[in-house]
């Protein structure tokens, strides 16, 4: 939405972008493959025919790189740009990884380090981490899954919500530019990575014992490591380990309606 989630004078075909990225990061997240999108646009009349251009160029773009077929959508004339992404995904039930099923004493992980978007001005995309979910959606191992596109911050405390359990993160991965980021703006890149949306890591959930088994798996097919977060435990609420102790970490992501 236009002035929400980004400005007329940011880039459109970015904006294509962003938003199919978001969508397959969803289908990432339940292990799925995607197959075909639908996408609707409302557009102000003035320039609607090059606006039209420019954000299709966007969606094409992420769409074709993930073989992801639109199919078809919808047009309507508005006072403001909006842009509607529906994708279709397949997974085999059996791998269906919700966000409702970590448990106590289950090993929070991520896929990658978080902060990278955030640091470029969300201007570029991540590679998004489809392969890596159907890989995790196949592991007995794994009790949940979700992606980060709103902030660890914000994602980890609505997997615990829905799951109806506590964490303790331990560490948080930060990547290099997004260090360099928070030290320029005067923030703690812990503290700054928490808050950083738009990442598209997968947030998972897996039984401890299987961790280090998994995570060695995983280095092997994917050629980094499966980083170690934390652990789910009993209770509610999200906290960090701090130099004086535990700390409750607030959500401090991406809000839809604040």
């Amino acid at each position: 939405m236009e002035n929400v989630h980004f400005r007329r004078e940011d880039s459109l075909e970015n904006a294509g972008r962003r938003a199919m990225a978001a969508s397959l990061s969803d289908i990432a997240a339940m292990g799925a493959r995607p197959v075909l999108a639908t996408i609707s646009l409302a557009l102000p009349p003035e320039n609607a025919h090059d606006d039209a251009l420019a954000l299709y160029r966007g969606v094409a773009a992420c769409a074709d790189a993930n073989a992801c077929a639109i199919v078809g959508g919808d047009l309507t004339r508005a006072p403001l740009v909006a842009l509607a992404v529906t994708v279709v995904g397949e997974v085999r039930p059996s791998n269906v990884k919700a966000r409702s099923g970590a448990r106590p004493g289950d090993v929070i992980a991520l896929t990658g380090s978080l902060g990278a978007a955030r640091a470029a001005g969300f201007r570029a995309i991540p590679e998004l981490r489809l392969a890596e979910g159907r890989w995790l959606a196949g592991s007995a191992a794994v009790n949940a899954m979700m992606d980060v596109s709103d902030g660890l911050s914000t994602d980890l405390a609505r997997m615990c919500a829905q799951s109806k359990c506590g964490a303790l993160i331990e560490r948080v991965p930060i990547a290099a530019t997004a260090e360099t980021a928070a030290r320029a703006a005067g923030e703690e890149p812990e503290t700054y990575a928490l808050a950083a949306g738009e990442d598209f890591e997968l947030l998972v959930a897996l039984k401890a014992r299987a961790f280090r088994y998994v995570a060695a798996r995983f280095r092997k097919r994917f050629g980094r490591e499966l980083e170690q977060v934390g652990v789910m435990r009993e209770g509610s609420g999200v906290f960090r380990e701090t130099r004086t102790g535990e700390q409750e970490v607030a959500a401090t992501g991406w809000d839809h309606f604040s």
